[in-house]
């Protein structure tokens, strides 16, 4: 879901682009071979964005092709998220700039960004690291996810409500 630009009628105003040149997407590079990088990537799309998030599978074809000065191997041990203005963040930051990204987490983003909790953001997504390099399936060949076995994992979870 996005929020769709001011620059026409009814429109939101971009809060990112204060009349010019801001952020107006971020592409976000994921493991499709970790079940847990597939359903934060689920969650994210299926929550109502401010600047669009894109999703491209980390070391892809597309990602190299798009992004040839990336270390496409590093791109697997972190999140990575490339801004359309040429940024790139990457581990808690990149978790931050998706955060960000959302309608209603920028607040949370704001918050946790700041120099007194940005250590626990650092904690929260290097224990999601340390449960992706245990769940993750190197062994799925081609484009289809490793998981649960179908392309959406576990449809039922898609809402939060996991059981």
């Amino acid at each position: 879901m996005t929020i769709p630009p001011a620059d026409l009628p009814g429109r939101l105003p971009d809060p990112t682009a204060h009349g010019g040149g801001g952020i107006r997407g971020f592409t976000v590079l994921f493991d499709a071979h970790c079940p847990l990088c597939r359903a934060a990537r689920r969650w994210l799309a299926g929550r109502a964005q401010l600047v669009p998030l894109e999703f491209v599978p980390a070391a892809s074809a597309e990602a190299r092709r798009r992004f040839p000065g990336l270390d496409h191997q590093a791109t697997l041990r972190d999140i990575t998220v490339v801004a359309d203005t040429g940024e790139v963040y990457a581990g808690d930051g990149a978790w931050l700039a998706c955060l960000w990204a959302l309608v209603d987490y920028r607040a949370t983003a704001d918050r946790l960004a700041q120099p007194h909790l940005l250590p626990l953001a650092r904690q929260v997504v290097s224990a999601a690291s340390a449960i992706r390099e245990r769940v993750r399936d190197p062994q799925t060949p081609g484009h289809e996810p490793a998981g649960y076995g179908d392309l959406d994992d576990r449809r039922d979870c898609a809402d939060d409500r996991c059981g």
